[in-house]
């Protein structure tokens, strides 16, 4: 079946496929812990904060390797393979969105939350979705249309419905350690913290965040700077266990965007969004360019600064 007919989720069944990133994902995890108990080499990409390992470069060509000898037509988008020079491009063809260690900076400082992150795409949707928590021995698991579950056991986002005072929120700092950048991250954290809210918490990863939404831990998640890779399978994880998503803005989201709200209902989401200075990283899916990492667009409640590299 060609790229121009499309491929048919409905007829489809996937279920095999996803049995094979569940093994996958758990045989890397494999690999993750036993990395822990040995020396890691730590490198950089973008900045000195923005982390890779050996193991990061490893766990990705096992995951690509094991289901290429499986799945031979279907196609990657990997953080490290995107960092090495792939195009990030997400076409109808069956794509595995691939973060080998989502968290890398845990793993360096063998702080306790680290995932392997797949989100399996056809005709640009979500089919099913692994995160495995590798420490916490936790495998997070979703199929469109047929539910969330940890472990086996369904999850349900929290029942909180429109008190956001009553609430936990989740988010990060990133990696961008541009004063501009970094002074709306805090302004936003200081107005969400004074709605007032119970608390603001941070896993380390994307998508342990999105399955702590998912789980009903927190009541929503935020952040600005995420890439596909991060968000890919926690997104539908969080959807299919009752939550939604949104752009930082409020408009769809969009997860070549690197902006991300996932919240248990919409009401919370929109109450999180009126508080979070917004700016715009470079998307995912951008040509490459030489210049500012954050760019104006005119969805932005204000006027981003001008980042630098």
């Amino acid at each position: 079946m060609g790229e121009k007919a499309g491929f048919s989720s409905v007829m489809a069944d996937w279920q095999n496929v996803m049995q094979h990133a569940e093994a996958v994902a758990r045989k890397a995890g494999t690999v993750v812990w036993e990395a822990l108990q040995n020396e890691r080499k730590v490198m950089t990409k973008s900045s000195s904060v923005d982390l890779v390992t050996q193991t990061d470069q490893m766990v990705e060509q096992l995951i690509i390797q094991s289901v290429k000898e499986k799945f031979p037509t279907h196609r990657f988008i990997g953080e490290e393979s995107v960092a090495a020079g792939e195009p990030c491009v997400l076409t109808n063809s069956p794509t595995w969105i691939i973060d080998p260690i989502d968290g890398t900076t845990n793993f360096v400082h063998k702080f306790p939350f680290v995932a392997v992150s797949i989100g399996f795409y056809v005709n640009k949707k979500a089919e099913f979705a692994v995160v495995y928590s590798c420490l916490e021995d936790k495998m997070f698991t979703a199929s469109r249309g047929r539910g969330a579950f940890c472990n086996g056991e369904p999850l349900q986002v929290s029942d909180q419905e429109a008190d956001v005072t009553q609430s936990i929120i989740a988010t990060e700092f990133g990696s961008n350690r541009d004063p501009q950048a970094v002074d709306k991250i805090f302004n936003s954290m200081r107005k969400i913290l004074c709605i007032p809210v119970h608390g603001i918490r941070g896993a380390g990863t994307a998508a342990i965040n999105m399955c702590l939404v998912a789980s009903g831990r927190v009541e929503a998640y935020y952040e600005i700077g995420t890439h596909v890779w991060d968000v890919a399978a926690g997104a539908l994880i969080v959807s299919e266990a009752g939550g939604v998503l949104m752009d930082v803005d409020g408009s769809d989201f969009d997860m070549m965007s690197r902006r991300v709200v996932a919240a248990n209902n919409r009401t919370i989401a929109n109450r999180i969004v009126s508080e979070i200075d917004t700016y715009c990283p470079t998307r995912d899916d951008a040509p490459p360019t030489f210049g500012d990492e954050a760019l104006p667009t005119p969805r932005d409640k204000t006027p981003p600064p001008t980042l630098k590299q």
